[in-house]
């Protein structure tokens, strides 16, 4: 049996039908979404799809049937009546003012020599752009569709410069906002992006557009689930741990099925199964490293995250929250959704698999200490392992001892409490241990749980001479876990700032 080839970093929708490359059916979604929506925004991380799914609509609203027989819209959709389509892509360097005009002036005149249409002005973008829409209405006598990818790019290109960001949001805006004078010419109009901004601050009047991107029936709408793996994938996994390939890569939740990122997947079977950070790698995040010591985050609270609804809801560049585009740009996902007493909507959020625990906390952790020191990893692995408390405590004293004394004194995150608990979370996260942090208990809230193997470790921090094991004992939060079935070890870790080092490390088994 001849496998299909693999479609790695390939958006073109065309090229996968006609080349023998595999392709998971979104057309499903598809017909659902231009069949019952005009204006629609969906966001979704990097690499997960979603230049290919507009590309798709691409092809259907011009009426390629050929392309799309043996899929889900081949006979329930009217081939004959086709569409023109405008398609934005911001392709290029974004960094500076003159780079975006350029760009997005020859993206306008590559839509006009595709469409066969010639505009008065050029020189106003936006006015162009205006007359892109009304003259290819008038020329086809057809509704036009509007295709926008990646439609924040500009903004997140230049996030790192505010000023710069700014003025790209103010350009951008000024193009998408002709759409409301247009509306009238305008057939279906989609747009992409990894991040979600308020309608206020981009698309001015267009308060007709709905954001699809946690509506259930389009949470398959990018990525592969398990029932891909098991059926479609099947052959080309031959001999691979499912297991395992779960836990590495799947994990990411829309409201719908958890998902896999495509490029992870891909990258892995190329890669004769070599399990490693593809996605991860092929951004750099470092914007992240400065939101945390900004802010002085405890980052324990990363694996268990509850927020409102609204903290999904927008991105403001003048105040990122790091919530918000941790959740956005793919490094948190929805583990579960729940109403309050109040009938507002909570979420729950979590790192989605073991590839993000570990890429992310390993980053953290070359940051702050300027060295991964790999060899206490697995020190630390095996003494949680095998109930080794005190080679656990040795291994963190060498760590804290190794970390450089400038690395506190200019980093902002030396200067809170949390920092002396982040290291160790971070080092955890970073073996893709089941970690939850401020665990919810009836009597409080414990600062880390870990779980492996046969073990459950409650630990508590304190910086200074207050009790940490005492407070564990005295709020009985072993109580939450005394039927898992695991035996609980409890841990409390003292901190000295001015030793910048474990003060204190008392720990007892529980039974």
């Amino acid at each position: 049996m001849t496998l299909k080839k693999l479609p790695i970093g390939i958006q073109t929708f065309s090229k996968i039908r006609e080349d023998d490359y595999i392709y998971i059916d979104k057309t499903k979604e598809a017909l659902e979404l231009i069949e019952n929506y005009s204006y629609t925004f969906l966001s979704r991380p990097r690499r997960f799809g979603k230049s290919l799914f507009l590309d798709t609509l691409h092809n259907i609203f011009e009426g390629k049937k050929a392309l799309f027989e043996g899929l889900y819209i081949y006979d329930k959709w009217d081939w004959e009546t086709t569409y023109p389509v405008i398609k934005i892509s911001w392709d290029g360097n974004l960094q500076t003012t003159t780079n975006l005009e350029k760009v997005a002036n020859d993206m306008l005149q590559e839509n006009q020599k595709r469409l066969g249409i010639e505009c008065e002005e050029n020189e106003n973008l936006s006015i162009c752009f205006l007359q892109l829409i009304r003259e290819t209405y008038r020329k086809y006598n057809q509704k036009v569709v509007i295709l926008i990818d990646e439609y924040d790019r500009p903004i997140l290109d230049t996030i790192d410069n505010l000023e710069q960001s700014k003025l790209n949001r103010e350009f951008i805006k000024g193009m998408y906002s002709v759409m409301k004078g247009a509306d009238a010419f305008i057939k279906f109009v989609f747009l992409t992006g990894v991040s979600k901004f308020s309608k206020a601050s981009i698309f001015s009047g267009l308060n007709m557009l709905e954001d699809i991107s946690l509506a259930r029936k389009f949470g398959n709408i990018c990525g592969y689930t398990q029932a891909n793996i098991e059926n479609e994938f099947l052959p080309y996994l031959n001999g691979v741990d499912l297991e395992e390939l779960k836990a590495w890569y799947n994990g990411y939740n829309f409201l719908k099925d958890d998902v896999y990122n495509p490029f992870d997947l891909l990258k892995f079977i190329k890669n004769e199964y070599q399990f490693s950070n593809y996605w991860f790698s092929s951004g750099t995040p470092t914007f992240l490293i400065k939101l945390i010591e900004q802010n002085h985050y405890f980052l324990p609270k990363l694996s268990n995250m509850r927020v409102g609804e609204q903290i999904l809801d927008s991105f403001d560049i003048e105040n990122i929250n790091l919530e918000v585009i941790l959740y956005q740009s793919g490094y948190l996902t929805i583990d579960k959704m729940q109403y309050t007493p109040f009938e507002t909507i909570e979420y729950t959020l979590k790192l989605p698999n073991k590839e993000v625990k570990i890429s992310f906390n390993d980053m953290i952790i070359n940051h702050i200490t300027k060295n991964n020191f790999p060899s206490a990893k697995t020190d630390i692995y095996m003494a949680l392992l095998n109930g080794d408390l005190d080679k656990f405590r040795e291994t963190f004293d060498a760590i804290f001892a190794l970390i450089p004394y400038n690395n506190y004194t200019k980093s902002p995150m030396s200067e809170y409490e949390g920092f002396y608990a982040s290291i160790i979370y971070v080092y955890l996260q970073s073996l893709g241990l089941d970690i939850i942090g401020e665990d919810v208990t009836n009597h409080g809230r414990i600062d880390l749980t870990v779980k492996i193997d046969k073990y459950i470790y409650i630990i508590e921090f304190k910086v200074g001479t207050q009790n940490a094991l005492a407070q564990i004992k005295a709020k009985n939060y072993a109580q939450k876990y005394l039927n898992d079935g695991k035996e609980i070890v409890l841990v409390g870790i003292n901190f000295d700032k001015q030793e910048k080092n474990i003060s204190g490390f008392e720990w007892e088994r529980v039974g």
